[in-house]
């Protein structure tokens, strides 16, 4: 092994690390594989950007607009409406269309955009049929991954292998090449589901759940009927008068309050500005076990108020001001983005904007250039931001403008406060209970400002600034009345204006590791959380603050005609079709015409895909199809800057002779088996990195190693070249392994050992199919 193919291959090692654990954003990681190379002198500069200006990475986005176009046209969703009316209530016979129609759709559309708009009207179907969504929506998104085995177009990495084979002076794989292949893979696929699949999906679908375990027993995945109570708003109660946006009940108790019955009259789905009154009967969703834990004992005691200003300070710990300016790393950013506690270690007490004091609900606050925040800390910490930040901190003194000791009171934690025992970072006393705290009493004048993961005892005196009607707020919840006198179910809760609707997230969307609080959900929206499925389980408590995953299944609640609007945000995807409104049948043909033209010039040899694509784009956009908005909109650029970063890593690959060396490895491994063996290695090989690493990267490390393998042997490279393309498709034992596996899995119910079992048989058949397809189609002499 010499220096290059040892550089080359650390590359290597370092980027599939960094897909695996992501830590770095996988374009990301690619860029650096770009620099790393080009500082290596591997590749050259002009190699190193050549991915950019490849032409199969023109196909991919390419596609990924004409792919759109058929989608927002209503292509897959009339198509899928009406093939599925004909399947009855057949369940054999609706996996059979689901999987045909869906397979086929991915030959032509990108398969994440054929998931995304079948799953409404799949799950539509299971409800008419009284059929789990859970039998169902597994086949969907793997006949989307076999589908895209039907074409050249189908998927990123068939575009890819077959730009290989050209770049390795081979006849490169044209649009229907692989579908002597891939037809008879996505067949066998609803094969194996009709015979022995369907007796191996569990019998799960949106709607109940065990209230005890929280485990699935069968039928519903979100049912609430037993999640729902009612909370009465006594005359005594500090709940009278306020608005339900400021009531806390949400932040403290961890429920929604879905309806409000009041006088006998029940209103559905609340506003936040909502004012609740004597004897209303709040219908709230939540775990009724932590409320009676709330409930019933003392959070902590108020000892003293309007306490002096000298009590959080000392020679250590002093109060300072820091100006914003424009352009700097606080400026545009709430106090809450900044998290000023957890990464500089010092309190907000206040922000200063344009002469407006604001001293509580701080975290919402945008800072702007002029604002002033004041800040209580050590003065090491205050060197340590003056240091990272570039700037100066001013003294503040006793900081009198802001007349803070109004708002300092000093609480005591008695014995078996539910806070007892927790850390301060779990306590949600700031951005629940409103309270910041900023300092810790123990004993005469043992006072400190405490680290995140502090915990509280019973019997620490905490100084916090706070509102006082907010701390009466608070206190009253610990005499809340829980009403069992009356029931609801789901069915009183909702009319012909107010409804549930679930939803899941998008493969692009931007709210990923964020939390409904910090996405201004309910503010955005109109509608409220009621509950989270999130990898076999369900959540109906803390909402709020839970960040958002890929997969995770959200139930809404709120007026109807919102669920439109959300349908519409690129962030979700509404699995009901009475979300979405169908576009006029001219536009469905016009898209459909446009696709057939870019097909039509391929075929008949007139123009390659990339510009024939392009073309497609052209005609869409001028018949009105799409916008230009609306195209850029549909690239994924994310996969973009991977597959451009990652081809020079193939040259690389190539020129060092590393994929000689890996090549040579497998040959002398597996060679003298025969290349029927040596074909089934380098499947298996590229199946199992295609479960971890994305599909398209794959392909790209892999087609110099099928390749050379084929060399080694003396054999033809097309059935070894075909064979890494089949098996970077071959995502089916986890979900993270491709997007249209976790589009399913909320909706669907599924856990993690679902897809391994049983995607590991279908993984195997596929393996089988392949290689007694392969030699008939492309022989290996």
């Amino acid at each position: 092994m010499n220096y290059d193919i040892a550089v080359v291959l650390s590359i290597l090692a370092g980027a599939v690390l960094l897909f695996v654990t992501g830590w770095v954003r996988m374009d990301i990681v690619a860029l650096l594989v770009v620099v790393a190379l080009t500082a290596t002198g591997l590749v050259t500069p002009s190699e190193a950007l050549s991915g950019f200006s490849n032409m199969s990475v023109i196909t991919v986005w390419a596609m990924l607009i004409l792919s759109a176009g058929l989608a927002k046209s209503g292509v897959a969703q009339w198509l899928g409406s009406r093939v599925l009316q004909y399947a009855g209530d057949s369940q054999i016979r609706l996996i059979v269309l689901i999987m045909l129609t869906a397979g086929l759709l991915s030959g032509f559309m990108n398969n994440i955009a054929v998931v995304a708009f079948m799953i409404p009207v799949v799950i539509d179907m299971a409800h008419r049929t009284d059929i789990p969504a859970s039998k169902l929506l597994i086949p969907l998104a793997f006949a989307c991954l076999l589908g895209g085995l039907t074409t050249m177009i189908g998927t990123p990495s068939n575009i890819l292998i077959s730009e290989a084979t050209y770049e390795f002076g081979l006849q490169p794989f044209k649009l229907f090449d692989y579908t002597p292949v891939g037809l008879p893979l996505l067949l066998a696929g609803i094969l194996f589901f009709i015979l022995f699949g369907i007796k191996m999906l569990p019998s799960r679908s949106i709607r109940k759940i065990s209230r005890k375990t929280q485990e699935i027993k069968s039928g519903d995945l979100f049912s609430l009927d037993d999640q729902i109570f009612i909370i009465d708003v006594r005359a005594t109660s500090p709940l009278v008068g306020k608005k339900l946006g400021e009531s806390r009940l949400s932040a403290v108790l961890g429920v929604n309050v879905i309806a409000i019955n009041r006088n006998g009259t029940t209103i559905l789905a609340p506003g936040s500005n909502e004012i609740l009154g004597v004897n209303d009967h709040l219908i709230v969703s939540g775990n009724r076990e932590e409320i009676i834990k709330i409930g019933g004992q003392e959070l902590f005691i108020v000892e003293e108020q309007d306490i002096p200003i000298q009590r959080i300070l000392s020679d250590e710990i002093s109060l300072a001001e820091l100006e914003i300016i424009y352009g700097d790393q606080f400026s545009m950013q709430t106090v809450e983005q900044v998290d000023f506690r957890k990464k500089y270690g010092v309190n907000v007490l206040a922000v200063d904007k344009q002469g407006v004091i604001r001293r509580t609900n701080l975290h919402r606050i945008q800072l702007k250039s002029g604002d002033k925040v004041l800040l209580q800390g050590t003065k090491e910490r205050f060197r340590r931001i003056e240091k990272e930040a570039r700037i100066e901190l001013k003294d503040a003194g006793l900081a009198d403008p802001y007349r803070l000791s109004e708002r300092l009171l000093a609480v005591r934690i008695p014995e078996g406060s539910h806070l007892a025992g927790m850390e301060l970072k779990g306590s949600h006393l700031g951005d629940a209970f409103g309270l910041t705290v900023l300092g810790v009493q123990r004993g005469e004048g043992n006072f400190f400002i405490p680290e995140p993961d502090h915990v509280l005892d019973a019997g620490n005196t905490l100084v916090v600034a706070a509102n006082p009607s907010d701390i009466k707020t608070l206190l009253g919840f610990q005499d809340i009345n829980i009403n069992d006198m009356e029931r609801y179910q789901i069915s009183d809760l909702e009319n012909e204006e107010v409804g549930f609707v679930e939803v899941i997230l998008s493969p692009h969307t931007s709210l990923v590791g964020k939390n409904l609080r910090e996405a201004n959900f309910r503010e955005k929206f109109g509608v409220t959380v009621s509950a989270i499925w999130r990898e076999g389980r369900q959540y109906l408590t803390n909402l709020r603050d839970m960040k958002l995953r890929y997969g995770d299944a959200l139930l809404l609640h709120g007026p109807r005609q919102k669920f439109k609007l959300i349908g519409s945000e690129q962030d979700f995807i509404v699995l009901s079709e009475a979300a979405y409104t169908i576009p006029p049948a001219g536009k469905t043909i016009r898209a459909v015409l446009c696709m057939a033209v870019v097909l039509g010039l391929v075929v008949a040899g007139v123009l390659p895909i990339a510009i024939s694509a392009v073309l497609g784009i052209v005609l869409m956009i001028l018949l009105g199809v799409l916008t230009m908005e609306e195209a850029y909109r549909s690239i994924e650029w994310k996969a973009v800057f991977l597959i451009a970063g990652l081809i020079p890593l193939g040259i690389a690959l190539e020129q060092s002779g590393a994929a000689e060396l890996l090549a040579g490895a497998m040959v002398e491994l597996l060679g003298e088996y025969g290349p029927l063996v040596v074909t089934a290695g380098l499947f298996l090989f590229t199946a199992v990195a295609a479960q971890i690493i994305p599909n398209p990267a794959v392909a790209v490390l892999m087609a110099p190693i099928a390749y050379n393998t084929a060399l080694n042997l003396g054999y033809s490279p097309y059935p070894f070249l075909m064979a890494a393309a089949v098996g970077a498709s071959a995502a089916f034992l986890t979900p993270v392994g491709h997007p249209a596996n976790l589009l399913v899995m909320g909706p669907g119910g599924y856990k993690f050992n679902d897809f391994l079992k049983i995607g590991l048989p279908l993984v195997l058949l596929v393996m089988l199919v392949t290689l007694l397809i392969l030699p008939l189609i492309y022989p290996f002499t």
